[in-house]
C-alpha cells in the first residue's frame, strides 16, 4: 500500500487539487509539506489532532513536514468557521502559546534537524512592506473570488473586518514564502481551510511557475453533527494535563460511540488497516469495548506516551472492569501485553496471609474476607457474598461455603474486592 493508498484508506482525504499528480509525486519524491497552526491558545485539543496524524504518517513514509506556527496570522485571526472574531491576543500571549504549541507536537513528530522544520510566519510576515506587498502579491487576487469563499460568505451576515479580511492572503503568502525557501510543494489542512489553500496554491504557481497542490482532512463530527474533540459537557479535551487529566483524555477516547469506532482507530491510532477492519467488525458487546480500549490506549500513548497510557488502562479497568481480561481477542497494540490482573494485583494495597491461617491446604472464604480485612466479622463476610458483592479476580464469590487454596496466593497472588471500590492484593505471607 502506497502512502497515498493508505491516507485513503485511513479516511484522510477529503479535497485535492489534482489526485492524479498528488498520488505520482508521493511516490516518486521526497516531499516537503507543510500544515499551519494558529496559536491562538496555550495547548491543542482533540480537534487538532487530523492533521497531525496525518503528519505523522507522512513523516514515517519518508516525506519531510514543516510545522508552521502562525505568530503572525494569530494576531489577525481566521475567519474560518466562525459567527465572530476571535479575540486579539498580545504578542506576548502568541510567543507563549508558539512554545507550548511546539512541545506539545514534538510528541507526534520527530523534530530532529533534516527530519522537519519548525517555522513561525511571524519571521517573514511581519517584515513586509505594505506598499511591496500590495504592489507584487495584490494584483493575484480576485476580490469576487475572496468573497465567494465559505468562509467569508458565512461571516458577512453578521460583519467581516478588513482585517480578517486579509487572512487567505496571508495564508497563501506563507505557501509562496516556503516553497521558495524550503522547497515546500503540499499544504495539508481541514475541510474548511479549502479556500485559504487553493489560493496559496495558485499565488505560488503565479510567482514561481512550479506545480504545488493541495489536500484538506474531512472534519469530524458526532452523531449530533458536532465538531468532533469535545465532552458530553461541551468541554474540549486537551492535550495540556493541566486541562485534561490523562485519564480524562483516556476515557474520552474510551467512551466513544460506536459508529465512529473505525473511524476513530483508522485516524487516532497506527495500527494495521485491516486489524482496525476486523476490530471494529465486532459484534458483541466484548469485541467492541476491547476496541474501544484499544483505541483509548493507542491515543493516549501517542499523547502522553507509553506509560502514563498504561496506567490510564490499568486504573479505568480497575474502576470499570476489563473488556478482554485474558487477552483472548488479538492485537499488535502493546495495551496486550499489559496482564490485566498483573497490572491491577501491583498498584492494590497487599495483605499477607499467614500459611498457619490454612488447614489442609485450604481456607474459608468467609475467613479469607475477615483476614484480609474486608470485613469486619464472619457476619458481614457471609452478608457481603450472599449480597453478591465478594470477588475474586473478578469473579463473584457464588458461595459462603467455598474455599481457597493456599496455592492460589502464590506468585502474584488473587485481587479480592468488597463491593465496587474497596480492594485489595492478597498473598501468601
Amino acid at each position: 500500500m502506497s502512502i497515498y493508498q493508505e491516507l485513503k484508506a485511513r479516511q484522510f482525504i477529503y479535497q485535492e487539487t489534482d489526485a492524479e499528480n498528488i498520488e505520482k509525486l508521493l511516490a516518486t519524491e521526497k516531499v516537503t509539506f507543510y500544515v499551519g497552526f494558529d496559536p491562538t491558545g496555550n495547548s491543542l485539543h482533540v480537534g487538532h489532532l487530523l492533521p497531525i496524524m496525518a503528519m505523522r504518517i507522512l513523516q514515517q513514509a519518508g516525506h519531510v513536514p514543516i510545522v508552521l506556527v502562525g505568530g503572525a496570522t494569530a494576531r489577525i485571526g481566521d475567519p474560518s468557521g466562525r459567527i465572530s472574531a476571535r479575540p486579539i491576543l498580545t504578542v506576548d500571549e502568541i510567543n507563549h502559546n508558539v512554545e507550548c504549541l511546539k512541545s506539545q507536537l514534538s510528541r507526534f513528530i520527530k523534530v530532529e534537524a533534516g527530519q522537519c522544520h519548525f517555522v513561525n510566519n511571524a519571521d517573514w510576515l511581519c517584515q513586509l512592506n505594505y506598499i511591496d506587498f500590495l504592489r507584487d502579491i495584490g494584483p493575484k487576487f480576485s476580490v469576487n473570488r475572496m468573497l465567494a469563499q465559505d468562509s467569508v460568505k458565512q461571516r458577512l451576515e453578521n460583519g467581516l473586518s478588513f482585517l480578517e479580511f486579509n487572512y487567505s492572503i496571508l495564508q497563501a503568502y506563507d505557501f509562496y514564502h516556503l516553497n521558495k525557501t524550503l522547497g515546500c510543494k503540499m499544504e495539508f489542512g481541514g475541510q474548511d481551510q479549502w479556500g485559504n489553500m487553493v489560493s496559496g496554491v495558485e499565488l505560488t504557481r503565479k510567482m514561481t511557475q512550479q506545480e504545488v497542490f493541495a489536500m484538506t482532512f474531512p472534519l469530524l463530527l458526532d452523531s449530533n453533527g458536532q465538531k468532533f474533540g469535545k465532552t458530553a459537557g461541551g468541554n474540549n479535551v486537551w492535550l495540556d494535563v493541566e486541562r485534561t487529566s490523562v485519564f480524562d483524555y483516556y476515557q474520552f477516547w474510551r467512551n466513544c460511540e460506536d459508529v465512529q469506532l473505525e473511524k476513530l482507530l483508522f485516524t487516532f491510532s497506527t495500527l494495521p488497516v485491516n486489524e482496525i477492519k476486523r476490530l471494529a467488525a465486532g459484534t458483541t458487546a466484548q469485541e467492541l469495548n476491547r476496541a474501544k480500549e484499544i483505541l483509548a490506549y493507542e491515543a493516549t500513548c501517542l499523547a502522553h506516551g507509553a506509560d502514563a497510557a498504561g496506567k490510564a488502562f490499568v486504573t479505568a479497568g480497575t474502576k470499570f472492569g476489563f473488556a478482554d481480561p485474558e487477552c483472548t481477542i488479538a492485537t499488535s497494540s502493546k495495551v496486550a501485553q499489559i496482564n490485566p490482573r498483573t497490572a491491577v494485583a501491583a498498584a492494590l494495597p497487599t495483605v499477607a496471609i499467614p500459611a498457619d491461617k490454612f488447614e489442609n491446604g485450604e481456607i474459608w472464604v468467609v475467613k479469607l474476607l475477615v483476614e484480609a480485612g474486608m470485613c469486619n466479622s464472619n457476619g458481614d463476610a457471609r452478608r457481603l457474598i450472599q449480597g453478591g458483592g465478594a470477588y475474586i479476580n473478578d469473579e463473584r464469590i457464588a458461595s459462603a461455603d467455598a474455599t481457597v487454596k493456599i496455592a492460589d496466593l502464590n506468585g502474584d497472588g488473587m485481587v479480592i474486592k468488597a463491593g465496587k471500590k474497596s480492594m485489595k492484593r492478597v498473598i501468601l505471607g
